[in-house]
């Protein structure tokens, strides 16, 4: 399945119920290599697994989606069998706009859905997207927001080589992002559970709060301390909470 990473290292027996993670703009499935253990220390109860979207990492060759719609579209499809399992998903910033709208796509034929959809950092769909910075802005100045963010250290900026890698695929992102959510008047069938940063600059936790307007089978917002980045910047107390979530919707494997 090439949207799935090797799975990382974790304790058996496996859990039957299953985390997909989608990356934030710029970012790739190795945003969550360390999550399995971090959660399985937590008794999450789930089996994470790292989407790996086209255009980076070890799929860098791949030409990357600027269109939302043909992204999902693909997704879908390509995802559909891992998804007949118990699952849930999990989207950071741009993750989260990936996550809802596929939810929002298998919703709309009928599709297995996941047994809780899980966001933080991105503003409700009918709002518009965060603006960190134009995806035809110049280097410096965008590069200048993700550092405002957190979302690349200081001390990788001295390495062109790397912000050469990164860059195309934030702008790319970027374009992602701009894309139209269609307008929906069938609330969400799954529970909405959303994390905001405190300190986020980006997307302030007044933006999280309407995401209830699409919500139907309930919906909380729980916020973090830090900044947009929070999920990396204190990843143990994340993990925490996540775990605490993921217990109430995880099946253990049935012995055979």
């Amino acid at each position: 399945m090439r949207y799935l990473s090797r799975k990382p290292p974790g304790r058996e027996p496996e859990p039957t119920t299953r985390l997909f993670c989608f990356p934030y703009a710029g970012g790739g499935a190795s945003a969550y290599r360390r999550w399995q253990r971090g959660l399985d220390a937590q008794d999450a109860g789930v089996r994470v697994m790292p989407v790996q979207l086209p255009g980076r990492e070890e799929r860098f060759d791949e030409a990357r989606f600027t269109d939302l719609d043909a992204l999902v579209d693909d997704l879908d499809a390509q995802l559909d069998e891992e998804l007949t399992e118990p699952h849930l998903f999990y989207g950071h910033s741009m993750g989260a706009l990936i996550a809802y709208s596929l939810v929002r796509r298998r919703q709309s034929r009928g599709a297995a859905l996941p047994r809780a959809l899980v966001l933080s950092a991105y503003r409700a769909p009918h709002l518009p997207a965060p603006a960190l910075a134009d995806p035809d802005a110049g280097d410096e100045e965008l590069v200048a927001g993700l550092v405002a963010l957190g979302g690349i250290p200081e001390a990788l900026l001295g390495h062109p080589e790397f912000l050469s890698a990164l860059l195309p695929v934030v702008r790319d992102d970027l374009r992602l992002c701009l894309g139209s959510v269609a307008a929906h008047t069938e609330r969400l069938r799954v529970p909405l559970h959303l994390f905001a940063g405190h300190g986020d600059r980006l997307v302030t936790v007044d933006e999280m709060l309407p995401w209830r307007s699409h919500a139907g089978s309930g919906c909380d917002l729980r916020t973090m301390p830090g900044g947009h980045f929070f999920v990396r910047s204190d990843e143990g107390a994340f993990l925490r909470e996540l775990a605490s979530l993921t217990r109430r919707y995880a099946t253990e494997r049935v012995a055979v």
